[in-house]
């Protein structure tokens, strides 16, 4: 528990850099506070991947409707987006603690209240509205990444590598939370999924807000320009939209692949192996040393997961084979992480310090909104068409999120070149005025004798 002094004014960022590691991920946990809070966070996380599984499992074997069950879920995703990003700017205005304790609370409280519903058999509408609850969920990715962001702050090499870090968490915490709903459901009753995640959820919140030391100082109200509005935010956060419909499009189509050769279960374990990949790809991108900025790095990375994303089209087109695309999946996963860490850094950079918090959860809403496109998109393909021809829509929306990027580096560059044109013909003109007053002053000193003789 923290100290009681700690309680209202969190500690600066760190004035010297902890001692040097040959593991960066060492380096962070040097820091008092960092393995605590890492410990809660993890804790925090892990029901995101339980709650929607868990809520599908619970609903559709109540009533047995997956109709009902999907649109629910939907209802709790577009509550979501339009409640996470104003949770986000009161813990920037107020601080951690203050906001994410209460709000995880009511969060807690609509899981119950939908357990509760489902158990008694309440009318439909309370579903929804019991979900809906669940939307002051606050990012706590979003928290965690900013308390290194805070305290590694002139540091950009550590924050990478937390960042690396950040994103190889969520990762294995989307892995293994739909594995553990399934089993908690599957084991002991159906509500079992929601119960564990709501009491994980508010337990790791609680352990997460307890480490004050850490968290960034409140920011207080500010006049800092929204992140929506910041330069290179919005083509940034269309870029997350596609990037999510990747995720989504690849859940839905997996499944339907699988169960269309008759391994419906299977698809869990073939999915688990991308998100390892993509784990295993994080932690190694933290501990290299990317050169050049994020910048410049983004379009690269992207352009690498539109490539290897054709391989499980290729393996589903060209074998036919479940064990064939699970491999083609966890090869294209490895994209994934170092994508997502250089849009995230790209985030902090474009967004201001005080509203920080705010734009990464933007950019987690951006997330869930691409992931419903892709998986309504993925699911339309899937019956139009084939399981495998619903592979090329993880393809598309790779190529949409290169498009975005280049399409915005391409303006920014003409917007360069205009400006830098303008300087130059300013800089001109102040020349040319220059030289005009000057030689008006060597007429005038010529003059001045000639005129007094």
């Amino acid at each position: 528990m923290p100290q009681p002094s700690s309680c209202e004014a969190p500690s600066p960022p760190l004035s010297t850099a902890p001692p040097p590691s040959r593991n960066p991920y060492l380096r962070l946990f040097t820091v008092p506070g960092t393995r605590a809070f890492t410990v809660g966070n993890l804790i925090a996380r892990l029901p995101m991947g339980m709650f929607s599984v868990s809520a599908v499992v619970m609903i559709a074997g109540s009533r047995g409707s997956y109709a009902l069950a999907g649109a629910v879920t939907a209802t709790g995703l577009a509550a979501t987006a339009l409640v996470a990003p104003l949770i986000a700017r009161l813990i920037d205005r107020h601080g951690q603690a203050r906001i994410a304790v209460p709000a995880t609370a009511v969060a807690a409280l609509g899981s119950l209240a939908l357990l509760l519903c489902v158990r008694y058999g309440t009318p439909d509408w309370t579903l929804f509205a019991a979900y809906a609850a669940t939307a002051t969920t606050p990012n706590t990715g979003g928290m965690s990444r900013a308390r290194w962001a805070h305290l590694f702050k002139g540091d950009p090499a550590a924050v990478h590598t937390a960042n690396s870090f950040e994103q190889a968490a969520d990762e294995l915490c989307f892995m293994l939370g739909p594995v553990l709903a399934a089993f908690l459901c599957g084991t002991f009753f159906p509500e079992a999924g929601t119960l564990v995640g709501a009491v994980l959820l508010m337990s790791g919140v609680l352990i997460f807000s307890a480490q004050r030391s850490t968290q960034p100082p409140p920011g207080g109200r500010t006049k800092a320009r929204s992140p929506l509005r910041s330069p290179g935010m919005p083509p940034l956060l269309l870029g997350f939209l596609a990037i999510g419909a990747v995720f989504g499009a690849m859940e839905v189509v997996t499944i339907a692949y699988a169960d269309a050769r008759g391994h419906r279960s299977a698809a869990g374990v073939v999915l688990a192996l991308q998100a390892a990949g993509s784990c295993a790809a994080g932690l190694l991108y933290g501990v290299l040393k990317p050169a050049g900025p994020a910048e410049r790095r983004y379009p690269w990375c992207l352009t690498a997961m539109a490539a290897l994303l054709t391989l499980p089209l290729l393996a589903a087109r060209l074998t036919d084979s479940l064990l064939a695309l699970a491999g083609a999946l966890l090869l294209a996963g490895m994209a994934t992480a170092p994508t997502m860490v250089t849009a995230m850094t790209l985030v902090q950079q474009r967004t201001p310090e005080s509203r920080l918090n705010e734009g990464m959860t933007l950019a987690v809403t951006g997330l869930l909104g691409g992931i419903a496109c892709g998986s309504a998109t993925g699911g339309w393909v899937v019956e139009r068409v084939s399981a495998t021809a619903g592979y090329g829509v993880p393809v598309a929306a790779a190529a949409l999120a290169l498009l975005i990027c280049l399409a915005s580096l391409a303006v920014r560059a003409r917007r360069t070149v205009r400006v830098r044109r303008a300087v130059r013909t300013k800089r001109t003109e102040r020349t040319k005025r220059t030289e005009r007053v000057r030689r008006t002053m060597r007429v005038r000193r010529t003059a001045g004798p000639t005129t007094g003789g």
